[in-house]
């Protein structure tokens, strides 16, 4: 889209150099006047659309995608869409983890080590309209949650950009990041946030300061 920009710019104003530089020519054909003037006619209409959709493309929202067991990932992402005005997608799989945070951690333990991604109850139907993604996680075992990982799997993220942050009991970002970097690895990636679970309600401050920083929000 920017190199189309340029381009579209270039040819604009070489086109009307030469328009303006002929036209100052006493002797000049008319025949030739007139097909310039529709070849500058037209490089205006080119240069008009293509500035049109950029427009576009830069008003597109954000959109935050998480998923959350015990509700904390889902407060930060909540503070990500009230600060930047994105739309919002939880990730829900279609078997609910157990709600006894022992059971929970250890069938975490169990799926991670062999890889399981579980099926997820819905997906994203309009991710092309998105070009920041914020992907948010609590930390299972230093890295994202499985059905985490099951949604990146399920997309192509070729041009988007990829925006982590974690929620965490004290293991800090550990490789999340790390780890959503290398499952969309064909996508941009700003650099991600990690907030303690126990800090989640008062994160607002760090969370906007954060978004300042990698320049999401003015």
């Amino acid at each position: 889209m920017v190199i189309k920009s340029v381009i579209y710019v270039v040819l604009y104003r070489t086109v009307f150099c030469i328009f303006v530089i002929i036209n100052q020519e006493i002797y000049f054909n008319m025949n030739s006047r007139t097909i310039l003037s529709v070849i500058f006619l037209i490089m205006m209409t080119l240069n008009t659309n293509n500035i049109m959709n950029a427009q576009n493309s830069s008003n597109k929202k954000p959109l935050v995608v998480y998923y959350s067991w015990g509700g904390n990932t889902r407060e930060i992402a909540n503070q990500i869409k009230d600060l930047t005005g994105a739309d919002i997608f939880e990730i829900v799989p279609e078997k609910a983890y157990p709600v006894d945070y022992n059971a929970c951690v250890d069938q975490a333990k169990k799926e991670i080590n062999s890889g399981y991604k579980p099926v997820l109850k819905s997906k994203v139907e309009n991710l092309e309209n998105y070009d920041v993604i914020f992907v948010g996680t609590p930390n299972w075992w230093s890295t994202m949650a499985p059905p985490v990982a099951t949604f990146l799997s399920s997309y192509d993220f070729s041009g988007k950009t990829i925006v982590p942050f974690v929620t965490h009991g004290g293991g800090g970002m550990s490789r999340c990041e790390s780890d959503i970097i290398k499952s969309t690895s064909n996508a941009e990636h700003l650099r991600g946030l990690a907030i303690s679970g126990s800090r989640v309600e008062n994160a607002k401050n760090d969370v906007e300061k954060w978004l300042k920083e990698i320049k999401v929000v003015k």
